[in-house]
C-alpha cells in the first residue's frame, strides 16, 4: 500500500486506532459522527472531538503526515538506520524539528516482554572513542551497555541490550530480570559482578574471554552494532533509543512488517512532549 496522501495515511490511522470501535476516551460513548474536518470525529454525546493523532505519537503533528510516514519508514526499515540531517535532506523539514520526530519513531520501536531462553551469551561494551588511561571495565566518558543473544545452533536469533551506568552487579541485574529467562543456559566471562546473578541463574556458566575462540557469535554482534552507529551518528546523547531501533530491526524476522509495527506501536503509545524527550 501507498501512502502518498493525506487521505491515505489518515485511513490507515484511522483503522488502527479504532479497529475495535470507537470509543470516546471523555465519556465512553460509541456513537459519532463526522466533523468537517478529515479524520476527525465527535462523540454524539459529550460533543468531544477527536483526530486519528491525538493521543498518539503523531500528537500535534507540525507538518505534512505524508512526510511524517515516509520518516517512519525509513527509520524503521534502513537495515542501518538514518540520521535525523538525512531525514532533514529527504524531506525538507528542519533538521532538529527531524530529530525530534525520529526520537518519536524510536520510542516506538519498542519489543514488549520478550525474554532471552535457551542458550543464551551475555557481555558488556562501550561506545565512543578510546581515552589516554583508561582500560578495561574503565569506561571513562564512554557510554557502557550490557547485550545478550539467544542463539540456536550456529545463528543468533534474538538480541536486547540495555544502556547501563557502570558494570557493577546493580546495573546488570535489572538487564537479567527484564530479558533473560531464569532457566535460560547463560554464559558470561569471568567478571566477579556476574557472581551474585548465579544465585538466580542456576544454568549460568562463566568462561575466561578468549578473543577468537569463544563468545564468538555475541563479540561479533557487538562489532557489527558498533560499526552501525559509527556510521550513521556522530553524537548519542540517548544510547537506550539508539540500541532500541537497531535490535527492533534485528528482531523481527518478516521485515515486510518493519514500518507496519511501529506505526501501530506510534498509535497505541501515549504523546511524548519534547521536555520528556529530552529527559531519556
Amino acid at each position: 500500500m501507498e501512502f502518498n496522501s493525506e487521505e491515505k495515511c489518515k485511513n490507515y490511522l484511522f483503522k488502527l486506532k479504532w479497529e475495535g470501535g470507537f470509543r470516546c476516551v471523555r465519556c465512553g460513548h460509541r456513537g459519532y459522527c463526522n466533523t468537517v474536518k478529515f479524520g476527525e470525529l465527535k462523540c454524539n454525546k459529550c460533543k468531544n472531538k477527536h483526530s486519528v493523532t491525538s493521543g498518539t505519537l503523531f500528537h500535534h503533528l507540525k507538518f505534512d503526515i505524508v512526510k511524517a510516514f515516509l520518516m517512519v519508514f525509513l527509520v524503521s526499515t534502513d537495515k542501518k538506520g538514518v540520521s535525523s540531517l538525512e531525514l532533514h535532506r529527504r524531506t525538507g523539514i528542519r533538521a532538529k524539528t527531524c530529530y525530534y520526530f525520529k526520537r518519536k519513531i524510536m520510542k516506538a520501536m519498542h519489543q514488549g516482554d520478550f525474554k532471552l531462553s535457551g542458550r543464551v551469551d551475555v557481555d558488556e561494551s562501550s561506545v565512543g572513542g578510546k581515552e589516554p588511561g583508561k582500560r578495561g571495565r574503565s569506561k571513562g566518558k564512554k557510554k557502557e551497555f550490557v547485550i545478550g543473544v539467544q542463539m540456536l545452533k550456529k545463528k543468533i536469533v534474538r538480541v536486547f541490550a540495555h544502556q547501563i551506568k557502570n558494570a557493577s552487579s546493580k546495573e546488570l541485574k535489572p538487564f537479567f530480570e527484564q530479558r533473560v529467562s531464569s532457566d535460560a543456559h547463560v554464559r558470561v566471562d569471568k567478571w566477579r559482578a556476574y557472581n551474585p546473578i548465579k544465585r538466580s541463574y542456576p544454568n549460568m556458566i562463566q568462561e575466561r574471554s578468549k578473543p577468537e575462540k569463544n563468545f564468538k557469535l555475541l563479540h561479533r554482534e557487538i562489532m557489527m552494532l558498533k560499526a552501525a552507529l559509527r556510521g550513521i551518528y556522530h553524537h548519542m546523547t540517548h544510547l537506550q533509543d539508539y540500541l532500541n531501533e537497531y535490535f527492533f530491526r534485528k528482531n523481527i524476522n518478516d521485515k515486510s512488517q518493519l514500518f507496519h509495527t511501529v506505526i501501530y506501536n506510534m498509535i497505541l503509545s501515549k504523546p511524548i512532549p519534547i521536555n520528556q524527550l529530552n529527559l531519556g
